[in-house]
């Protein structure tokens, strides 16, 4: 859940809520977009989800499922052997992080503002 910790002017609230792109029975959050993120900066889905606190296999199976319900491709991996293996994101998954995170910063600014005019005014 967004937090909007900002503002400390003696209110007894802060927002909360929460953010997530549907398609069909696919529901993606923070949480994915945060995985598809540590792919990303790791280079390896086993490194991404240590760093998030989930095992490979949870992961994996998440991309799969998402990559199946929204029918796009997001993560291209090689195999390990010699020169080890990796993963990355498509140019179609780098696209989606990108727009998501500024949707994200968008929507988090906006709520800001209609709290500070609803609740701190």
């Amino acid at each position: 859940m967004a937090q909007y910790n900002n503002i400390d002017c003696g209110c007894l609230f802060k927002p909360g809520y929460k953010i997530w792109l549907e398609k069909d029975d696919g529901v993606q959050g923070d949480g994915f977009f945060q995985l598809l993120e540590q792919i990303e900066k790791n280079g390896t889905i086993a490194a991404a989800a240590e760093s998030m606190g989930m095992s490979y296999r949870a992961a994996w199976g998440k991309i799969k499922k998402t990559e199946k319900q929204w029918g796009i491709s997001l993560v291209t991996t090689k195999v390990g052997g010699d020169t080890g293996g990796g993963a990355s994101l498509t140019p179609q998954a780098l696209n989606l992080l990108q727009r998501f995170f500024r949707f994200r910063q968008d929507v988090d600014q906006e709520i800001a503002k209609i709290f500070k005019r609803d609740f701190i005014d």
